[in-house]
């Protein structure tokens, strides 16, 4: 885990390092804020998705160009996870939070539309769970504690202003463990609106 940060810090320091040295370049080169809107759920064992729970993600980006187009992007995002499972009237909501650390790669083949893909990390910060007086799928006295480290892989699309401001839709495929039983996994789509600086 410390050597994946350093390696990340190194390369993002070898990136802005560069990028100083090219004036063109370091001009593209933006941070800023970005949020919007979650739909995820949970794959159990690989044979289908629960059904999905709403929430946000809210965080900061740095965008460093490589090139006219080509650029690495590195963020740090809170994000309202978790699915929901229904049997006739009633309902369990599983809600995992997470701070999320995704580094994407963006090609841009056209000025102000771009495609990106990359890993992502997350820590679970905070997990609960909600039932209603109905509901008999499980034990209520269950505790589901999810396992601190999450990770996966993201591809997603989007278009970016020449302002600064960018729209986009992303898809979280996780790739760990939530738990230890069942190999339950992450799936999230992410519709966000960032604003560069």
């Amino acid at each position: 885990m410390k050597n994946l940060l350093l390696t990340i810090a190194l390369v993002l320091g070898v990136i802005f390092t560069s990028n100083a040295q090219d004036t063109d370049t370091k001009s593209k080169s933006t941070a800023g804020i970005k949020g919007g809107y979650n739909l995820a759920a949970v794959s159990y064992d690989g044979e289908g998705e629960t059904g999905q729970r709403s929430g946000f993600h809210v965080g900061v980006f740095g965008e460093s160009y490589l090139s006219n187009v080509v650029a690495l992007q590195l963020e740090l995002l809170y994000s309202q996870q978790g699915y929901q499972l229904e049997n006739n009237n009633s309902t369990f909501t599983q809600k995992l939070n997470y701070i999320n650390m995704p580094l994407v790669l963006k090609i841009y083949p056209v000025s102000n539309f771009y495609l990106e893909a990359g890993p992502q990390l997350g820590f679970a910060i905070s997990h609960k769970e909600t039932y209603d007086s109905n509901f008999n799928l499980f034990d209520t006295e269950q505790e589901f504690d999810p396992n601190n480290i999450d990770y996966g892989a993201n591809f997603g699309a989007g278009i970016k202003t020449d302002s600064g401001v960018s729209l986009g839709v992303r898809y979280h495929l996780g790739l760990g463990d939530i738990y230890d039983d069942g190999e339950p996994k992450n799936r999230v789509w992410q519709f966000s609106v960032a604003f560069g600086f």
